[in-house]
């Protein structure tokens, strides 16, 4: 069947945005897929912690900031910015890395330049294609950014943790300048276009339109997947080779697969989300009490290949929540005018929650064991199912957002 004008446009726009997400997350995802080679090579937890929470705190603060900004200016100039600030970061993180104080300041720096991104990304989609479209292109971007760790694994798998930083520096590069000339060739074409929505309101009469369309409850949203999306999927390695007793090469290999397997979950739960008619809120709680059973399931299972299929359904089905929220709730905001905005607000939240989670989690390893943090998994996604109860009848986010 023919596509139609429009959706040609899409899949474009698509496809590039995908692509470019693809290499952040592997840019995200590389210190947690190196960290146990990083531990043999005498780096501590503490201090594997101590870079990934302040990645996540200049990133989380970063949204905030650039979210901003991305309703004001051109998406392409944020975009291929983030990318190419990125890239030249990720390049010094290993050069720098004898200076403690260095490699952590270039790699808290990276976080900051990949927070460009998004928000920007997001609006340029959400407003340059039909509603049904923009999800699609949403979720698009959400399954590379779960492929990415896979990616980031098959890396690690292979090279030394240096080389695999200075590899994802050339593909940052790359889509940098990909993203720069694409777009500007979609401007030329019309495919691309700027100011068809602006803010109805100014100042607190903003927040007011947020806060009816449902933003404290997907602020919790955000906060609680954070968590689990990025912290635990951060740690996933470390505790495949400390609690289940696989060496480092071949936690990073089975990080690979499960990472790999966790990145199908956003086809998944658009499926789950159309058979439910297209209701956000009950795919939400579903997916939050499906995450909840299968870490309490986890904590009693100790045979490894069991485990690792129990933890791997949990993290899937948390980030089946995350995905109700980036590819049907934010691009659903397009109206506002606000879509960067509420989008860098929302990513701000869901990284500072992930940037704290990892300080406690690195010192939980330790004071309370791993068998013990499973639990605090389990009560993390168990706060999810309450907050995605109907605690009142309303107009579901339905059809609407699709």
């Amino acid at each position: 069947m023919k596509l139609s004008a429009k959706a040609r446009n899409a899949f474009m726009i698509g496809i590039l945005c995908s692509i470019s997400y693809f290499a952040v997350y592997i840019a995200r995802n590389i210190l947690s897929a190196v960290t146990p080679q990083m531990l043999e090579d005498g780096y501590t937890e503490e201090y594997i912690g101590l870079l990934s929470s302040l990645y996540f705190g200049f990133y989380a603060v970063g949204q905030l900031i650039n979210g901003a900004i991305g309703d004001k200016i051109k998406g392409k100039y944020m975009i291929s910015a983030g990318l190419l600030s990125a890239g030249i970061n990720t390049l010094l993180f290993p050069i720098l890395s004898p200076s403690r104080v260095g490699a952590t300041a270039v790699y808290a720096l990276t976080g900051f330049s990949l927070s460009m991104i998004y928000g920007p990304m997001t609006k340029l989609v959400s407003e340059n294609t039909d509603p049904i479209h923009a999800t699609r292109c949403s979720l698009g971007y959400t399954f590379s950014s779960f492929f990415g760790s896979p990616a980031a694994g098959i890396l690690a798998t292979f090279l030394a943790w240096q080389s695999v930083f200075s590899v994802t520096s050339v593909a940052l590069a790359a889509m940098a300048t990909a993203v720069f000339i694409c777009v500007t060739l979609f401007e030329r074409r019309g495919i691309i276009e700027y100011g068809h929505y602006k803010p109805k309101e100014k100042g607190a009469k903003n927040i007011r339109i947020l806060v009816d369309r449902g933003i404290i409850k997907f602020s919790l949203i955000s906060i609680l997947t954070g968590i689990i999306r990025t912290s635990v999927v951060f740690w996933l390695p470390t505790y495949l080779s400390q609690y289940l007793g696989f060496s480092s090469k071949t936690s990073a290999s089975i990080f690979t697969v499960t990472t790999f397997v966790i990145s199908f979950v956003a086809f998944i739960v658009i499926f789950v989300y159309e058979k439910l008619g297209r209701n956000i809120d009950r795919t939400v709680l579903l997916m939050f009490s499906c995450s909840a059973l299968f870490f309490a399931i986890t904590y009693f299972v100790k045979a490894p290949l069991f485990n690792i299929i129990f933890i791997v359904l949990a993290i899937m089905a948390s980030n089946g929540a995350a995905t109700m929220l980036w590819s049907v709730y934010c691009p659903s905001l397009k109206d506002t005018g606000m879509v960067s905005s509420a989008t860098g607000y929302l990513d701000f939240l869901s990284y500072m929650a992930a940037a704290l989670a990892n300080i406690l989690f690195a010192n939980a390893v330790s004071s309370i064991g791993w068998s013990n943090l499973l639990l605090v998994w389990f009560a993390i996604v168990s706060v999810g199912v309450i907050v995605a109860l109907p605690f009142k009848k309303k107009k579901p986010h339905n059809a609407d957002f699709s």
